[in-house]
């Protein structure tokens, strides 16, 4: 006979890990596949966006997909469960949970919290010796879901019967109805103070945030968790939706309005921040009131480069690499840095100190339909231009796929932002958090220009480099920008300079 225990070791529950450096959550954007479908170990079964990128998650075992936990859409905290996998399918039928109704009786409310405690502490008891976990008591209830009291859920794993005959064992239900319980007790008389609200330490942010006190929040969450639509929900609760029927989406937008502004709602849209949009603003908010910025423009003539770019096209060395004038920006910003080493630095609040970097891993903001992102070339201070050329358009197609990993994005020293491919002339970008300086590229325009006496139509564009006045003073920046002008002017400055 397939015991409890024999299930609980056949279904695994794979969990949402934490895919960057201390995310909290991630949103599943896309399943790859469904219930009953057979999965192999490394085989990828979901993407997922964080507040970084999106990220593909392979699943650690071969099995039969047995339940998908959330909907494509839903933002999971991480350590949730997100599918469940059969992995011995072809052993028969597997023993599951007892359902509600199994509980009896003493389910049903008829016992105090106390009597339900006291009648099942000895299979309590029995599971702890098996298991080495405890768990949490009835009418018990974690401060911080996640933290201290081992969490309970609607699906409790299983595990073997071993109380005497007559003697009930623990489950969701019986403890859920001895919170209700406890909770009812206290209306009317000196009962204890409540307890603390159940939510996860996302949720209490979102709610501090706002504004919202969780004990006047309703929980809609399994075992009475509080989630952010609750609190959403408690901003504004008459514009939370009702179970009579689901509202057209005209009137799904109007509901976001305020009461009687029916027509405005559908005059607007709101979309939700969240993922890489809401990590960049964050980032972008930390960096401008954090770092004393200081912009410095040039314009500069760059037909030579331009001509360059054309040869090397065509030569048979370049060949089938991306060669275009952001690569001669990337080699010229290189050369600079290695002229002026300082600049290639970051500020260490913590110790109060200036940390200069032996290497460059160059930044190249990228414009993605999830936002904006700043995968960097690690090390690119020792790749030749060849080198240099490809790992460009490595960066540059992921980014555009959407397939940029946490990894490429963290330890970036400076940033190059190429603003002219939108026709822009020029602007004051601000730093990427933890470096000292972002170099931005306005668009190349055939313009009139002074060039060995005369007026010619010349190839020309303005630069602007953003630094941290912190650690990068005005003749610094200043030098480091002329550095980059007089390369893309003269480019065989790349031979005589290096």
């Amino acid at each position: 006979m397939t015991t409890m225990t024999d299930a609980s070791t056949r279904f695994r529950e794979f969990k949402m890990p934490d895919v960057g450096e201390g995310l909290t959550e991630a949103e599943i954007f896309k399943w790859y596949v469904q219930p009953g479908d057979t999965v192999t170990d490394g085989q990828v079964v979901c993407e997922v966006e964080t507040a970084k990128a999106a990220v593909e998650l392979p699943i650690p075992y071969d099995g039969v997909v047995h339940e998908l936990r959330f909907d494509e859409g839903t933002t999971v905290d991480v350590g949730t469960a997100i599918i469940t996998v059969d992995v011995a399918p072809g052993s028969g039928p597997a023993e599951e949970p007892a359902p509600p109704a199994a509980a009896g009786p003493a389910v049903a409310g008829s016992e105090s919290a106390s009597q339900s405690a006291s009648r099942s502490g000895a299979a309590v008891a029995d599971d702890e010796a098996e298991t080495g976990v405890k768990e949490k008591p009835a009418g018990r209830q974690p401060v911080l879901v996640g933290y201290g009291v081992a969490e309970s859920s609607t699906k409790r794993r299983p595990r073997k019967g071993t109380s005497a005959p007559g003697q009930a064992q623990p489950t969701a239900q019986a403890e859920a109805a001895a919170a209700v319980q406890a909770e009812m007790n206290g209306h009317g008389t000196a009962a204890p103070a409540a307890p603390r609200p159940l939510a996860k330490p996302p949720v209490r942010k979102l709610a501090k945030d706002l504004g919202v006190d969780l004990a006047t929040v309703v929980p809609s969450g399994p075992d009475g968790i509080i989630t952010r639509d609750d609190v959403r929900a408690a901003v504004a609760p008459a514009q939370a939706p009702t179970p009579v029927a689901a509202p057209e989406p005209v009137a799904a937008e109007a509901a976001a309005a305020p009461s009687g502004s029916a027509v405005a709602g559908a005059r607007e849209t709101r979309v939700p921040v969240k993922g890489v949009r809401k990590a960049t603003a964050q980032a972008m908010v930390g960096s401008a009131f954090t770092a004393p910025h200081v912009t410095e423009f040039v314009t500069v003539d760059v037909t030579r480069t331009m001509k360059l770019v054309e040869e090397l096209k065509a030569d048979k060395d370049m060949a089938g690499l991306r060669v275009n004038p952001l690569l001669l920006v990337a080699r010229a910003l290189l050369v600079a840095i290695k002229r002026n080493p300082e600049v290639n630095a970051a500020w260490d609040e913590a110790n109060q100190e200036i940390v200069l970097k032996h290497y460059v891993n160059l930044g190249i903001a990228a414009a993605t339909p999830r936002g904006l992102i700043v995968p960097n070339i690690k090390d690119a201070h020792d790749k030749t231009l060849p080198q240099l050329a490809e790992a460009l358009g490595e960066l540059v197609s992921t980014a555009r796929e959407g397939r940029t990993t946490p990894a490429a994005m963290q330890g970036g020293t400076v940033t190059i932002t190429n603003v002219g491919v939108f026709g822009v002339d020029t602007g004051t970008p601000i730093l990427n958090p933890g470096e000292s300086a972002i170099l931005a590229v306005g668009a190349i325009k055939l313009q009139p220009w002074v060039h060995k006496g005369k007026v010619k139509p010349r190839q020309v564009t303005t630069l602007a480099l953003s630094f941290d006045h912190r650690l990068v003073d005005g003749e610094l920046g200043s030098k480091v920008l002329a550095d980059v002008a007089a390369v893309l002017e003269q480019p065989k400055r790349l031979i005589t300079w290096v």
